[in-house]
Parts: structure tokens; C-alpha cells; sequence
């Protein structure tokens, strides 16, 4: 089911309309990276960590980090961390989008819906974001006493809450938050799955710029092929 949701959204990269949703993914994903990556710098450099800050950038402002060469390849290390809130919020702002173009193309006898209100996106990328950081921050313990076993930590953790994000804001749309947690616990295991799938291209640096839309695209197929097979 996975690899079938995946492929079909790999089928639907030729579409006008999805193709300018990828791009301007990518391109905001970059810029919040950027910014993420600018926060970072900024906050060592006010706490006084001269020392860790000289270690990412060098004897430079951090300002003028921000274009030095090295800093590049500095911030794009980091964007194996990063990347994980950056794609939360990638999907937050494109999911109606995503959604939208995947059903019309192939699942054109389902009725529009209207799209989420913005404040109440809002309030639910803020919420999973401070979930996303406080279970990330507490897998730090786990990732410094067993170094061996940290990136599968990494995978398992984050690929439980993204898909958990994800497959929710995909059911959202269609049958509301309480069917959609409802859904969500019936098939736990194949969501998970599907986002620790998603989280390992999320840690590979560059390639983790296309994975928020696709992932969007996937998760929204995935939805549908779990409704159509859940007894209602």
C-alpha cells in the first residue's frame, strides 16, 4: 500500500499544478531552513558560545555566516536535524493544495471540501511543532547513551510523529478530527511505517528539500485506501 501510494504520487510530478506546489515547497523549505539555521547562530552568539558558534562558521559574524561557503555545508548537515520541524511546517501551509490536486486527478468523484481555517492550522502546526521539539529534545538522552542506536531512534521517533501529523491532516479534511483519530489508532502500525519511511530521505541532506510534498501527496493517498478498506 505504501510503495503503491508513493508511486502514484511519483506519477503525478507531470501535473501543471502539482509540479508548482513541489517547487514552492522546496524553495520555502530551503528559506526556513535558512532561517531555522540564522535563529540557531544567532541564539549561540546572544548566550555568549563564542566557542560553538567559531566551531560551526569560524571567526565570523553571524550574519556573514550566512553566505560564507562553509557555513553552506555547515547548515546543510544540520538540516538532518532541522528538516524534521521544517517539513511539519511545509505541510501545514501546502496540505489543502497537495490534497486537492492528488484527489482531483484520482479521485475525481469525491466532492471539494472547504480548506482548513487557517487558524486552526495554525494552532495545530504550533501544538505538533512544541510535540515534535519537547520528544526530540528528551530522544537526546537516548541518542547520548546509546550512540549505536541513535539514528534508528532518530527514524522511529520522528517517523511515528510525522506520519501521526501527516495521516491526521490528510483524514482531517474529510471526516474531521475525531473520525481522523480514529482512523488513525485502527492503523497505527502501517502509519507509522509510512513515516519512518518518509523520515529516512527527511536525514539525507538536499533530498530532504522534495520530501514535505511528496510526503503530503503520499499520506493523502494513504488515507484514502485506508478509508475505502475500514468498515465505516
Amino acid at each position: 500500500m505504501i510503495l503503491v501510494a508513493f508511486f502514484k504520487t511519483l506519477g503525478q510530478l507531470g501535473d501543471r499544478r502539482f509540479r508548482r506546489v513541489l517547487w514552492l515547497g522546496i524553495i520555502l523549505s530551503f528559506a526556513l531552513l535558512v532561517g531555522a539555521y540564522a535563529g540557531l547562530l544567532a541564539l549561540l552568539d546572544w548566550v555568549g558560545a563564542e566557542e560553538a558558534v567559531t566551531a560551526l562558521v569560524g571567526e565570523i559574524s553571524w550574519i556573514g555566516s550566512l553566505i560564507n561557503l562553509t557555513s553552506f555545508f555547515v547548515m546543510i548537515f544540520l538540516s538532518v536535524f532541522l528538516m524534521v520541524p521544517v517539513a511539519s511546517a511545509i505541510t501545514s501551509m501546502f496540505l489543502d493544495d497537495v490534497a486537492q490536486a492528488v484527489e482531483d486527478k484520482h479521485y475525481p468523484q469525491l466532492p471539494r471540501v472547504p480548506g482548513v481555517p487557517f487558524s486552526e492550522a495554525l494552532k495545530d502546526t504550533l501544538s505538533f511543532l512544541g510535540l515534535l521539539i519537547a520528544a526530540n529534545l528528551v530522544a537526546f538522552l537516548f541518542y547520548v547513551m546509546m550512540p549505536p542506536a541513535a539514528v534508528f531512534i532518530f527514524w522511529g521517533l520522528n517517523g511515528f510523529l510525522l506520519g501521526r501529523e501527516y495521516f491526521t491532516l490528510a483524514a482531517l479534511r474529510r471526516i474531521g478530527r475525531e473520525k481522523a483519530r480514529e482512523l488513525r489508532r485502527k492503523h497505527l502500525a502501517t502509519i507509522w511505517i509510512a513515516g519512518t519511511l518518509m523520515a529516512l530521505p527527511l536525514s539525507v541532506p538536499l533530498l530532504n528539500l522534495v520530501v514535505p510534498i511528496l510526503g503530503a501527496a503520499t499520506f493523502t493517498h494513504i488515507y484514502h485506501m485506508l478509508a475505502a478498506r475500514t468498515p465505516q
